[in-house]
């Protein structure tokens, strides 16, 4: 399908990853970009960012609520579903939040898609659901399993449902970036919660590149993962130190509940559904499909994908620059 001159819907888009789809959208020539998202002051800001324009609708409604999904949803084309609690610390004090949400509020976004006859639905995942251990990766796997389910229900005529799975957006809202620049920005000693943790990192155009990938080219109950570098964290405080004029200043606070040393982002169980799909991404095939495997051999961790200081310092910049032609500059995308 192509996507330009198609109607869009994003779930949960005033965030960072919205902010970035619904500017890429437009640009290339979408004929609606429709935004539900709960948050109404998100909303005024991105109203106020671009202005007047009849190809961008801001809807306010929560994902939890079956009538505003299915009222959002007519005459889409194409949905995005990134809608969510994505806060594992939040979602650790909440579980039955993160479930109403990132579960039953996602259900009622598939299930909508395909009443309505939609082309190509896209669920937006994380790392944290390969192998999880917190309410919010729990939640995330469950979404994971609805949205490929979709893709075998009966009431599927021919809407296309895929899931794209990556780690941290570097300078997204409540990533590490922010956080170490805002400590530095105050005099703060750094908190790393244990010098062993990776994390995988993509800048926002990387996760708006697979996202629309998927929409265009991944088959019902594909899984696309992103060829991701990772980092130590320790590494990315030094980096930012480095920036700030400071030397590396940490304090050590532990494990937070929920968290993991490393994340992965293909498992074990998938190894063999896995084949290349282009040169930045992995297609795990459906559990239910009998493909042959010419993908990894291995679990896809973030303790073996590391990138030393140098490429660290380098994809901070492209995230920068990323923020900076955006024009977004205050609020939650301040740069510290």
């Amino acid at each position: 399908m192509s996507l330009a001159g198609a109607r869009y819907l994003v779930t949960g888009g005033t965030g960072s990853f919205g902010h970035f789809i619904v500017e890429r959208l437009l640009s290339e020539g979408a004929a609606e970009v429709r935004v539900l998202s709960r948050d109404e002051k998100k909303q005024h800001d991105m109203r106020v960012h671009y202005g007047t324009r009849s190809d961008l609708t801001l809807l306010i409604g929560d994902i939890r609520d079956n009538d505003t999904v299915d009222e959002a949803m007519r005459g889409i084309d194409v949905v995005f579903q990134a809608a969510a609690l994505k806060q594992v610390p939040s979602c650790e004090r909440f579980p039955m939040e993160a479930v109403r949400t990132n579960v039953n509020g996602a259900e009622n976004v598939v299930h909508a898609a395909l009443r309505h006859d939609v082309s190509a639905f896209v669920a937006i995942s994380t790392d944290k659901a390969v192998k999880p251990v917190n309410a919010m990766g729990m939640s995330k796997a469950l979404q994971e399993k609805i949205t490929l389910r979709a893709s075998e229900s009966r009431l599927n005529r021919n809407t296309r449902c895929s899931v794209v799975r990556y780690g941290n957006v570097l300078r997204s809202r409540g990533s590490i970036v922010p956080l170490f620049r805002r400590q530095l920005a105050r005099g703060e000693r750094l908190t790393v919660t244990d010098e062993r943790m990776t994390r995988f990192l993509l800048t926002l155009d990387d996760a708006i590149d697979l996202v629309l990938y998927a929409a265009e080219h991944a088959a019902s109950g594909e899984t696309l993962v992103r060829k991701a570098p990772a980092c130590r964290i320790v590494d990315l405080a030094e980096v930012l130190s480095d920036e700030a004029g400071r030397p590396l200043e940490y304090d050590t606070i532990g494990i937070l509940p929920g968290e993991k040393l490393h994340e992965i982002l293909i498992s074990e169980e998938e190894i063999h559904r896995v084949e290349e799909s282009v040169d930045d991404y992995y297609k795990i095939n459906p559990w239910w499909s009998s493909p042959k495997s010419n993908g990894i051999d291995a679990e896809f961790r973030s303790s073996d994908q590391l990138i030393d200081k140098d490429e660290i310092k380098a994809l901070i910049a492209r995230a920068d620059a990323e923020f900076e032609r955006m024009g977004i500059t205050g609020g939650e995308f301040a740069k510290f």
